[in-house]
Order: structure tokens, then sequence, then C-alpha cells
């Protein structure tokens, strides 16, 4: 068995100042210094830096889940044998690996894999994992809200030739989900779904190679942890499986996202409130709703997101593009971000600001509102679905968008000549060079309202 190791770049190793209970906050943090392009055979792909890598695992450190009485035959419940393997490696001196075979399929229960561990582990699936299936097999005392999860896993990589198969099609079709109401309707019943893999308060984490589909909820979720490489990862469900976002962080430090295929039902990857320091690279994304920072501010609460940077994507036949969401009355601040080199292929809002984002209409009307700044889009070309407008910028009545930047843009209609003009509301900035479509609607200078009112800024 041929193990990879973990890379972690240097950047992620300066975050050990920052203190787990401790707000987001720091100086300004430059994105673009992380890591140097490499080129390989196939191409110029975006690779993490690498450090000095770690010694492998002796073979007296694998715990193979079939020495701990795994079945391994998609049928009986497997999850004792892993939590056994899980609590060996974690037990043991030095590095351990927990290994899911090839040519064998697993049913596990919901698990929480916890550490603190003696040393690293590495999570290997080269076989076939997967849930019970669907909610009448889900056991009664288990959460239907978490699948797998780890929880203080420091140090831990999960990789593997293997595939992660949520088994989501049942969930999906409950009839408390969205599109299986009447005429759209949501219909009464428990709608808890659960997270196939959910990280919670772990640092220093590579996920790379494995491939994943079809989760109930999120696919990934990353909440109060730091220092998180994802690397060539292949996420796959159907355009219409509801709520099943790719990758989420949450309060969340340092987080590089690189070389990777996402396809799903809703956002592609999702920032949310307490991020700092987020690294996209070269990942296709679509169908999907696109790579969306948010929601933010949801029942009037703070929301705080700093130096977020997309580069090198490609986002096709997809509801959205680049996104920025927040709900009327929250409060906090987005600020640092920049999208960079990024192709639309027949994206209905390629490029969106929306800070009166709704599930329900009509929405109260609110005056506080989650302040952004310091946001470039630039490089970004490719097509849009004629039926929207390809630039929609619309801020808050009350704390305006401030320095909105776009450079090199060009977004043409995949039908047809017309072209559509751009949206804005209460959006100032500038363009550095001619987009298309112009932007005629950004305004100038700072408003008043920002002059005159302290906002309420994170950083």
């Amino acid at each position: 068995m041929k193990l990879s190791t973990s890379k972690i770049p240097l950047f992620l190793l300066l975050s050990l100042v920052f203190s787990f209970s401790s707000p987001v906050h720091g100086r300004i943090y430059h994105p673009k210094s992380r890591h140097r392009h490499h080129q390989s055979s196939s191409g110029s792909i975006a690779l993490p830096p690498s450090m000095a890598e770690p010694p492998l695992p002796s073979p007296s450190n694998v715990f193979d889940v079939m020495t701990f009485g795994a079945a391994g035959n998609g049928v009986a419940d497997d999850t004792e044998p892993f939590r056994n393997a899980w609590d060996s490696a974690c037990q043991s001196s030095g590095a351990g690996v927990v290994l899911a075979p090839s040519g064998r399929s697993f049913m596990i229960r919901s698990i929480i894999f916890a550490g603190p561990c003696e040393g690293r582990i590495v999570f290997q699936v080269d076989g076939i994992v997967m849930p019970p299936n669907g909610p009448d097999s889900w056991p009664q005392n288990n959460s239907r809200r978490q699948w797998l999860v780890f929880y203080r896993a420091d140090e831990l990589t999960l990789q593997g030739a293997g595939l992660i198969d949520g088994r989501g099609q049942k969930w999906w079709d409950l009839p408390c989900k969205p599109h299986k109401g009447i005429n759209g309707t949501t219909l009464a019943g428990n709608c808890d779904s659960p997270v196939a893999l959910r990280f919670f308060m772990s640092s220093n984490l590579t996920v790379s190679g494995i491939k994943i589909r079809n989760s109930p909820q999120f696919h990934f979720r990353f909440d109060n942890c730091r220092n998180v490489i994802i690397d060539s990862i292949a996420i796959n469900s159907p355009a219409l499986s509801p709520n099943t976002d790719g990758i989420h962080v949450e309060n969340t430090y340092n987080v590089g996202i690189y070389n990777s295929v996402i396809s799903n039902g809703d956002d592609c990857i999702s920032i949310g409130s307490g991020s700092l320091n987020v690294e996209i690279e070269n990942v296709t994304c679509g169908p999907s709703h696109g790579i969306s920072i948010g929601s933010l501010g949801k029942k009037n609460s703070r929301a705080c997101v700093q130096n977020v940077t997309v580069r090198n994507a490609v986002i096709k036949h997809s509801d959205n593009g680049v996104r920025i969401k927040t709900w009327q009355g929250g409060t906090g601040s987005v600020s640092g971000v920049v999208f960079e080199g990024i192709k639309m292929d027949v994206v209905k809002n390629p490029i969106i600001i929306d800070q009166f984002y709704c599930l329900a209409k009509p929405c109260v009307n609110q005056t506080s509102a989650v302040f952004i700044s310091d946001v470039l889009y630039s490089d970004i070309k490719g097509t849009y679905d004629f039926r929207a407008p390809p630039i929609h910028l619309g801020c808050s009545d009350s704390v305006p968008c401030t320095n909105i930047t776009l450079t090199d843009v060009e977004l043409f209609p995949a039908e047809g000549d017309e072209i559509l003009d751009a949206f804005c509301w209460n959006a100032y900035g500038a363009e550095r060079t001619l987009t298309i479509p112009p932007i005629m609607c950004l305004l100038e200078g700072l408003p008043r309202s920002v002059m005159d009112y302290e906002v309420d800024r994170c950083y």
C-alpha cells in the first residue's frame, strides 16, 4: 500500500498565534504571496507549496478495519470496527493509519472520531464508505444532522482512492424539502439531514484525493478549525439535490482549496462567518450555485469575513458565479476579497452582491447591514444566461458597499447578441478598464453615510 503524505504550507504554521476561543482578528493578510505556481506535464496547475515531508507510518501502525471485525459487505454494521481502529491508531505512539481497504464496502452509522491523539493520523479510504440508507434506516438514537465527525483531530489527513457515498436520495425526497411540496412549498415534518463529513475544533488538516458523492446535506463542513488544505478532491451530486453545499467553512482560519472538481445542488464552496484567510485556486465548479461568501447576518447576527481569494476557477452552468450574500439586519463586515482569473460558462449571475438575501418573500426591511468593502473583480470572462444581468451589485440602503473595483471583465450572453446592462444599487467603486457590459451605475468616492457613521468593521 502506498500512502501519500500531507503537505502543509508555511503560511499555515503562522496561524498558531490565533486562539481557538478568540474572535477573528489580525493584521491584513496578502493571499497572493502564499504559494508559487508549478508546471506539470498536463499543464499549469496551482499547487500548495511543499514542506519537509514527515516520515510514513511503519506497517505496524496501520490499523485495518478488517482486522477489527469489519464485514465490508455494505450491509452489516461496521461502526464499531471503525471506532476501535480509530481508537487504536489514536492511542499509538507516532503516526497511525486507519485503513478502509479497497474492494470492500463499509456501512457505518453516525460516529464521532475524537482526539486529541498521540500522533498524526492518516484516515485512508480505499474502499467504499456509506451510511444507513435514508431516514427510515437511520438509528433513532443517532444524530440526524451529522454522519462522520472528526473532533479535536489535529494533524489529520483524510485521503485515498476510494469513495464516500452519502446515499442522499431518500433524504432529498423528504416531503419537507422545498422541491417536493405542492407547487414548490415546504410541508411539515422533521427535515434534519446529516452533513457527510464535519471537522470540528481541529487543526492542521489535509483532505486529499478523496471522492465523495450524494451527501444528504453539506458534503464537507469545517467549524472552528485552523490550517486546512483541501487538494485534488471530487464532489458529485445532482444539480437539484437540496442544500448539498460542496465545502463549507465557518469560524475557520487559513484554508486552501486547490485543484478540485465540484458538482452539486447548492454552493460548491460557501464561506461563512468567522472565516479568515481563505484561498481557492484551480477549482472547477458546476452545475451548482457558484462560490459564495455567505449567507451572513441572518437573524440580526454579527458576521466577519476577511481575506478571501478565488483565483483561476471555472464556473459552469450554475445559478451564480462569484457571490456575496447577506441578510438585512446583520452587522459586521466583509473585506479584502479578490475574485481573479475566473471563466464563466453559461452562468445566470456571474458577479453578484446581494445584501437583500431572503428565502421567504417578502422580507422585512431593516436598516443595519453587514458592511462590504474592498472587493476586486479581475479577469473575469465568459458567458451568462441572458435572462438576468451579468453583474448585480445590490447593496444596503443604509450601509453601502465601498471600494468595489472591476478590471478586465468581459461577459457576453450565451444566446443572442443583446448585452444586458449591469445593475447597481448603492455600490461605490470604479472600473480600472472598460468592462463588458460597462458599469455605468457604480458611484464614485465614499458615501456620506460611511464617512459620517462608524460602520461595524470586524478588523
